[in-house]
Order: C-alpha cells, then structure tokens, then sequence
C-alpha cells in the first residue's frame, strides 16, 4: 500500500508535534507520547526475539533431539497475542494499517480532511468498546481463575492483551486526530496542501 498525499502531509506534521522543549500540559502531553513510541517500539522488537527464540529451540528439541518442549509453543502463542496487539497500536502510529482509499481519493480539500476525522472517529469509538469488552473479558477469566493447559498460567494474563492493545491504540487515534486538527490544511486541487499557522484560517 502506498501513501496518498493526506498520508504523507501528516506525516510530514509529526515533527512539529514532537518538537521538544515545550512546556505546559503540551509539553508533557508531547514527552508521554514519545515515551509510548519507545516503550512499544522497543516491546515489540524484543517480543518478537523472544517469540522466534522460543519456536526455533522448538524445531530443534522435536526435531534434532527427538524430545520437544512441553510449555514452548504454548508461551509463543501467547507472546505472538501480546505482539499482536501492541503491534497494531504502534501500526497506527505509524500508518501501517491496510487501508481501501478508492473512496477516500474521490474527495479533495476540506471534505477530505472531515472525512479523515469521521474514519478516525469510527475507529476510536471500535478501540474504546473493544478495550472495555476485554476489560470484562480478563476480569471474568480472573474470578473463574482459568489456567492454561501447559504452563499453567493463568489466562487473564494473556487475554488481558486485548485491553491492553486496544487501548494504547485509543490513545494513538487520539494523537492522531489532534494532529489533523492543528494542521493546519488547506484545499488545493490535489487534495490538501500544509500551510503556515498565519496562512491556516482560510
């Protein structure tokens, strides 16, 4: 999938998001978000070492050894839960989730930008109920104290994933939607065209 040109405008604004030495809740605002960018970037890196770590010593005791590990697979399954789901909230960071933009590429300027905020919009809305029907969902697992048939651990653990994912990644559409929101953008005949602060209030 490639950028369309709204895609890499807002791209080209997360500089002037992330600048740093700024005070005031936006300054603290703009530290925690760089803060969630390592805590995820470096979580999903070692996550994922670990998750190919664990199947390759797998094929090697079942295979070389004639003996496989009886907790193995199960904890790289679910590694491969926690990955996924932090992973699709650093995806929305950066741009990284499948889009079908034929619609979207019918629309110019300011319509475009308003169409922009609605599938953002849409999309928080899904996070924010998925967050809290995993929150139930972990809370139940926890009260029947279910475990896991290998390991032994118990399943709120893993499912609690969901919330988890689902919720950083409400907070990223937050971030994103504020990024659109303070642009600023105006129309040209391509789409949309950054313009200065000065310039924004046409």
């Amino acid at each position: 999938m490639t950028l369309n040109k709204f895609d890499e405008e807002t791209k080209g604004s997360d500089q002037n998001f992330e600048k740093p030495g700024l005070g005031g809740a936006t300054g603290i605002f703009r530290r925690s978000v760089a803060r969630l960018d390592n805590f995820e970037e470096y979580f999903v890196v070692w996550t994922m070492a670990l998750m190919t770590l664990l199947v390759f010593c797998q094929v090697v005791m079942r295979y070389v050894f004639r003996n496989s590990l009886s907790w193995s697979e199960e904890l790289a399954r679910f590694i491969f839960m926690w990955l996924s789901w932090i992973g699709a909230s650093y995806a929305v960071k950066e741009r990284s989730h499948f889009r079908v933009e034929m619609f979207a590429n019918l629309m110019k300027g300011r319509r475009r930008i308003r169409f922009e905020l609605l599938i953002l919009v849409i999309w928080f809305a899904f996070a924010a109920i998925m967050t809290w029907l995993g929150t139930r969902l972990t809370i139940f697992l926890m009260e029947k104290r279910q475990i896991s048939p290998a390991m032994e651990i118990p399943m709120s653990w893993v499912y609690a994933s969901v919330p988890a994912g689902c919720g950083l990644m409400a907070v990223r559409l937050i971030v994103e939607i504020v990024k659109i929101l303070k642009g600023p953008w105006t129309p040209n005949d391509d789409g949309l065209e950054s313009v200065s602060p000065d310039e924004g209030g046409a």
